[in-house]
């Protein structure tokens, strides 16, 4: 009769995890999760709103082809008072004037070393590098949601586990005090039925706590209470056959390797930027102004200019070089940091794919041993009936039995997860990917809303 209470319990809980089944109406799935996550995590949208204001960088870049146009205004009063010679003698000239001018000049840069174009491939460069931390940054919210999905299916698991067990020493501990009672069995038999039925009570407890911090967590990064969660399968069909292939899709289109490859470019073009502070610079100007009432014997004054400029940088103090020799240093460090980042990520996949790989034995070896302890239990009860076992083998094969459907459900979990962490480590966590079923966020329309732009304050979205 115990054995048949604690198969009925604990089978539900366990097949929580395993198999895909039926799911119920309504069920929340890890694929509508996955998409909250995607479109209201806040880490992720304001990620996504760094990336837009680095795509300004770019029109900033541009500015220096374009020229530079300012108008000057001015009004005042003067007071003169003037003795001038003549050919006929000296005069005197005095009064009250109110002279006011307006100026207008245009410049526009016709070379500076290339500086500018410089600047607008380095400005390109860091906006390819938000865009690799963006997806970077999508895969960390993504793997977080699979994560916590699971893992709320593995605590809530778990307490269903430890619920039934507690249940079924409650009634193992009633039977015991009712053998004592007809003498069959010792105060230590009752004894350890007790003691056995406290440890279980304390474990269901210690499983409510975790199954609430979890739940509070997956509000955090899903975005609602999670209600009727339907089982997870593995993600293995995205992923490549064989560990040589996943290594090498890591060291090409891990976001981490391609946003250090970006930022060695805007290390390398630094470089040419503050070498070309060392050129000529050559630019036109052109002003126009008009100054009314300027002296008391003229009444306007109109002035119209045009020239060329060339300015040769001789020698500034020397910090000129010295920005030179820092940036080649930035750059071989970056170099340097690229190389480092791509073997971080040649281990970090292979970590997980040994885990992978971990985790489907774990899940068939978990798998036998509960149809193992299920049998010991069943035996066991069956042979304390007839009296050749004892109270304690009983609660001993009863607490193996739990073990064993807890260490199942976290093998199931586990399995899961690492999964997704083998395709977040190639690069290939992402919407596309998983074929869910929301518009995906593409920053490159920002990015052309913004870059030839000439003006006006207002961004692309009214603000």
């Amino acid at each position: 009769m115990l054995g048949g209470r604690v198969l009925g319990g604990t089978a539900a809980a366990v097949v929580l995890l395993g198999q895909m089944v039926a799911a119920p109406a309504r069920a929340d799935t890890m694929e509508s999760a996955l998409l909250r996550a995607y479109r209201n995590n806040p880490q992720l949208n304001a990620q996504r709103a760094s990336v837009r204001a680095i795509d300004e960088n770019v029109p900033q870049a541009l500015a220096g082809y374009r020229p530079k146009v300012s108008a000057t205004f001015g009004a005042g009063v003067q007071f003169i008072d003037q003795l001038a010679e003549g050919s006929v003698g000296k005069k005197i000239e005095q009064g009250d004037q109110a002279p006011h001018a307006a100026a207008i000049t245009a410049t526009q840069t016709v070379y500076n070393g290339n500086q500018t174009a410089n600047k607008t491939r380095a400005a390109e460069s860091q906006v390819s590098g938000a865009r690799e931390g963006l997806r970077l940054m999508e895969q960390s919210v993504l793997f977080a949601a699979a994560t916590i999905y699971m893992d709320y299916l593995r605590d809530a698991a778990i307490l269903e586990v430890q619920r039934s067990n507690t249940k079924v020493l409650e009634l193992t501990l009633k039977q015991t005090r009712d053998r004592y009672s007809a003498g069959l069995v010792t105060p230590t038999d009752v004894a350890q039925s007790e003691a056995q039925l406290a440890a279980a009570q304390s474990q269901e407890l210690a499983a409510v706590s975790t199954l609430t911090t979890t739940r509070a967590n997956f509000r955090r990064i899903i975005g609602n209470e999670p209600v009727n969660l339907a089982a997870a399968s593995p993600v293995d069909r995205y992923l490549p056959a064989t560990v040589g292939g996943a290594i090498e899709l890591a060291r090409r289109e891990n976001p981490n390797v391609t946003s250090a490859m970006y930022g060695v470019d805007v290390s390398f073009l630094t470089v040419k930027i503050n070498e070309g502070a060392l050129f000529p610079t050559v630019s036109l100007q052109a002003a126009v102004s008009k100054i009314w009432d300027p002296t008391i014997t003229t009444i306007n004054q109109f002035t119209a200019a045009a020239a060329a400029q060339i300015n040769v940088p001789v020698y500034q103090g020397g910090a000129e070089y010295s920005l030179i020799r820092q940036s080649k240093e930035t750059l071989e460090q970056q170099r340097l940091t690229m190389e480092q980042v791509r073997d971080q990520a040649r281990a970090d996949l292979v970590t997980a794919w040994g885990q992978l790989v971990a985790g489907k034995a774990q899940v068939t070896a978990a798998q036998s041993l509960v149809a193992a302890s299920e049998i010991a239990y069943l035996g066991t009860t069956k042979e304390a009936q007839v009296g050749q076992r004892t109270v304690i083998d009983i609660l001993n094969a009863q607490q193996a039995l739990v073990n064993a459907r807890v260490s199942l459900v976290t093998a199931q979990h586990d399995r899961v997860v690492a999964s997704y962490a083998v395709l977040s480590a190639i690069g290939r966590l992402s919407p596309q990917v998983l074929h869910l079923s929301t518009q995906t966020y593409d920053p490159s329309v920002h990015y052309q809303q913004v870059r030839d732009s000439w003006g006006g304050v207002r961004t692309p979205d009214g603000r």
